[in-house]
């Protein structure tokens, strides 16, 4: 990782992003095809300028540390440097270098240097682990001076701050007096939770354009996390799908296990049932039977009984067990009486039941036959007790 602090005139983010690509090559230390980078802009001005810190990676370590994210499950959105918010939120009173431990236990630190109240450089220091840490830590600081002097922002000896909470300052304050040869003051640091939201409330308000993520990883997770969600949502179907098939072979194994039972229970009374419709077509007959046995009798009766002595009968017949056909003669001056006979006849009652149909209302056939007389002929039909 490479950090560079530029100035550039006061602008827009849009502008100020074209700007720092436009100088890109100069500020890059890879070429610009081989790195991903990202800015930060600090809220402090200087007139019309802005301080610009620029994060410049090689693509490859880029990757490399995406690849080991995507190993663990995770895919990432941005890449921060959480040091940056711990810089910006230290209160710069005086002209010197802030060096920033790495609070993940690395032994790096960030180091921001001051000068005329503009940040203008931020490098990053190595903590060696050998014994001679103190002479390296030395040529590290000293290196990063000379270029101060070099670019002449560095006017006079800095003052040496370390913002590092108890721990790491007991690591890192011993190593850099022996250094240094001088005192240094050290600042307590942000508490991490309040890091931590300085870190999102930038990466909130940023550029999304402007990050360390290469935007092919950031279209190929937006879509592997659209494809989860409809492979989720296919999933909790097909569940759905499934539970709902299971349900129903359930249902049918139940009611077929009803049914079994009730066929059983048919076929128990299979012969019981062939003996009630037995039974029932016998009483039928015999019913039926009963009925015809007087029913020509009680046609005759009805005859006898309703027919004028003026008319003759010359025959009655009784078929089909509900049909009785008449037959006779009368004189001319008769045909009333025919007609009284046939509607007396209809209504007959025997045994407090109509005899006949009464819904019958067609009344007798007559014919004028040689010699003055009438030849008539009636039709009626029994009621039974069934209808």
């Amino acid at each position: 990782m490479f950090l560079r602090v530029a100035q550039f005139p006061q602008s827009t983010p849009e502008e100020t992003r074209a700007m720092v690509d436009l100088q890109l090559e100069k500020l890059s230390p890879i070429p610009v095809t081989q790195a991903v980078w990202s800015l930060h802009v600090l809220p402090e001005t200087s007139g019309a300028m802005q301080t610009v810190i620029l994060v410049i990676v090689s693509r490859n370590v880029v990757e490399e540390f995406l690849g080991k994210l995507e190993g663990e499950g995770f895919l990432a959105d941005r890449l921060e440097l959480p040091l940056l918010d711990q810089l910006q939120a230290t209160q710069v009173r005086e002209d010197g270098a802030w060096i920033f431990p790495d609070a993940s236990g690395r032994n790096t630190a960030l180091v921001g240097w001051w000068y005329g109240g503009v940040l203008r450089s931020v490098d990053l220091l190595t903590f060696p682990a050998t014994e001679n840490r103190a002479s390296i830590l030395k040529d590290q600081l000293m290196q990063m001076a000379w270029a101060g002097e070099l670019d002449g922002w560095l006017t006079s000896p800095p003052r040496w701050h370390l913002v590092a909470d108890d721990g790491a300052a007991e690591l890192w304050r011993q190593p850099l007096q022996e250094s240094l040869d001088q005192s240094i003051e050290v600042i307590a640091p942000l508490a991490t939770p309040e890091l931590a939201a300085r870190t999102a409330r930038r990466a909130a308000e940023s550029d999304p354009n402007t990050t360390l993520l290469p935007p092919e990883f950031a279209t190929r997770y937006q879509q592997q996390f659209v494809d989860r969600l409809w492979m989720r949502g296919l999933g909790a179907v097909l569940g759905f799908y499934v539970v709902c098939v299971l349900i129903y072979f359930v249902a049918i194994g139940f009611l077929n296990f009803k049914t079994g039972g009730v066929e059983q229970r048919v076929a128990g009374l299979g012969a019981s049932y062939t003996n009630v419709l037995q039974l029932n077509a016998q009483f039928k007959v015999l019913k039926e039977r009963q009925e015809l046995k007087y029913a020509a009798l009680d046609c005759w009766q009805a005859v006898a009984e309703t027919m004028p002595a003026g008319i003759t009968l010359d025959s009655l017949n009784f078929s089909g067990g509900k049909k009785l056909s008449l037959n006779g003669t009368a004189p001319a001056d008769q045909v009333s009486a025919v007609l009284d006979f046939s509607d007396s006849l209809r209504k007959f009652v025997v045994r407090g039941q109509p005899l006949f149909d009464v819904r019958q209302v067609d009344p007798p056939r007559t014919q004028v036959v040689p010699g003055g007389g009438v030849r008539w002929s009636y039709e009626l039909e029994l009621k039974r007790s069934g209808e």
